[in-house]
């Protein structure tokens, strides 16, 4: 029988660029196999040592995750979807997150200004009352942040947090809307603050420019009534939705990359949490962020949108959030799908209480793969100054650029062979392992997975990594030679 699989945007540079693949099969195992017979370096990113789906996919049947219904051996019917869901990161209607605080009297500005909401009878002045007492956290002031604190804004959220510890830089300006080219070097969220208040006065700004960790954010987070995930990290999304499920605040997340975006919301109260979605983060450099592998401007609106909306309704109560359900869009492609999520019984925070869920007892790094293991080879550096020297002295070297062509458009590496991270494993026998190879890519990150890939290929060359990728040459060794 024949099935369609949807390939999500990360894992498309091992599978041609495809993004649906029709395959046959009874289960889902039959589906995925058939998959890999088809193009087989697909295998080392879905399937794990236990011949399993690595747990930071999701793969579901229509709406169905495959972990609520027979797993692996899920049978599937002749025309059925199969979708792969990576993290890159609507139930009933619940009460407002305020319970039954009336909230404070409008006064006749703002009855104006809100007209449109107080129409509208799910919002109300009852509802309205509730956003101007409410007070929201937005975590991240980038490509997510700046649709979510431009509409909660405008909508009348009395008191908005926003965190960020970045300042504000040209690559920003194509998407995240609330900065202006005026504002490159500030911290964002003085630009935010700035923005915010240009918008509607009466809102209270208050500005967090540092990094939260395991030490800082419980406190801050008790004092809002809704946190909204706008990073765009693993590690901070793991911090968030633990903070969050032990201190009882919904975590609304949403997560964006190239052409693709996820929305939920993570409630402890009432559903699962990030850990249950994705007991574990991929592999270091897998899925890459946003500025290693792009993302269309227009998306951090249409997806960060979504995120404003689900904590309108978050406040105001009723409707249904997506508490329990993912949303997920493929903007290229016209594709939107809500898939159904459950608790795990055995995850770490939701199937714990009390002294167990302590957030100093967690390696957020080295759960994320950001630390060395005791008995992984260190990836050794080398900085670009030092690369153009021994070009420059005739050292024999060869240079493998794992970029993707279209990056390549952007700007050539003199002299690099290409090779993109997902053909490394066939042709690694294209590289001399008695000359020392050099691995670059944009920033320095995904030439390190490359390295580990033909490692775990049984490569036994010499490799080095490109400190700080192609972007340290232009930098560092050649001003003409672009940024991006």
């Amino acid at each position: 029988m024949s099935v369609t699989l949807i390939i999500p945007t990360t894992f498309r540079t091992y599978t041609e660029r495809q993004s649906e693949i029709e395959l046959s099969g009874n289960t889902v195992k039959e589906v995925v196999d058939n998959l890999i017979e088809k193009y087989p370096e697909i295998k080392r990113i879905i399937i794990d040592s236990n011949e399993q789906p690595f747990s930071y996919l999701n793969i579901f049947i229509g709406s169905k995750n495959i972990k609520q219904l027979q797993g692996y051996e899920s049978p599937v019917r002749d025309g059925d979807t199969v979708v792969i869901i990576p993290a890159i990161a609507g139930g009933s209607g619940v009460k407002s997150v305020l319970g039954d605080n009336p909230g404070e009297k409008l006064d006749n500005d703002e009855i104006l200004r809100y007209s449109r909401h107080l129409l509208l009878k799910e919002v109300g002045v009852k509802g309205q009352k509730k956003l101007k007492a409410a007070k929201v956290l937005i975590i991240g002031m980038g490509g997510l942040g700046a649709p979510l604190v431009q509409y909660l804004a405008a909508a009348g959220v009395g008191t908005l947090g926003v965190v960020d510890f970045d300042e504000v830089d040209a690559t920003n300006l194509q998407r995240q809307v609330i900065h202006r080219t005026r504002d490159i070097g500030r911290p964002k969220v003085s630009s935010a603050k700035d923005y915010v208040r240009a918008i509607n006065p009466k809102i209270k700004v208050e500005t967090y420019n540092y990094k939260l960790d395991a030490d800082n954010i419980l406190d801050l987070i008790k004092q809002y009534d809704v946190i909204a995930d706008a990073t765009d990290n693993y590690v901070a999304r793991y911090l968030i939705s633990d903070a969050c499920a032990i201190a009882g605040k919904p975590d609304v997340f949403a997560a964006i990359y190239q052409f693709e975006g996820q929305v939920t919301v993570f409630y402890n109260e009432y559903g699962p949490c990030y850990r249950c979605l994705y007991p574990a983060p991929p592999p270091a450099g897998l899925i890459p962020t946003c500025s290693q592998g792009g993302v269309l401007g227009v998306l951090g609106g249409i997806v960060g949108s979504y995120q404003a909306n689900e904590v309108i309704k978050l406040i105001v109560g009723g409707g249904e959030p997506l508490i329990g359900k993912v949303l997920t869009i493929d903007a290229w492609h016209n594709r939107f799908f809500i898939f159904d999520v459950e608790k795990d019984p055995n995850c770490y925070i939701c199937g714990h209480t009390g002294e167990e869920r302590k957030l100093d007892t967690i390696d957020y790094l080295e759960l994320c793969g950001l630390t060395p293991k005791n008995d992984e080879e260190p990836v050794e550096p080398i900085e670009a100054k030092e690369l153009k020297k021994r070009i420059d002295n005739g050292d024999q070297l060869t240079i493998v650029d794992v970029r993707e062509p279209h990056e390549r458009a952007i700007v050539t590496f003199p002299n690099a062979v290409v090779i993109p991270i997902g053909q490394l494993e066939r042709r690694k026998n294209e590289l001399n392992p008695d000359i020392d190879t050099i691995f670059i890519c944009k920033e320095g990150k995904r030439s390190i997975l490359a390295i580990n890939t033909l490692r775990e290929a049984g490569y036994k060359g010499k490799c080095y990594n490109l400190k700080d990728g192609i972007n340290s040459w232009g930098r560092d060794v050649d001003p003409s030679f672009p940024q991006y």
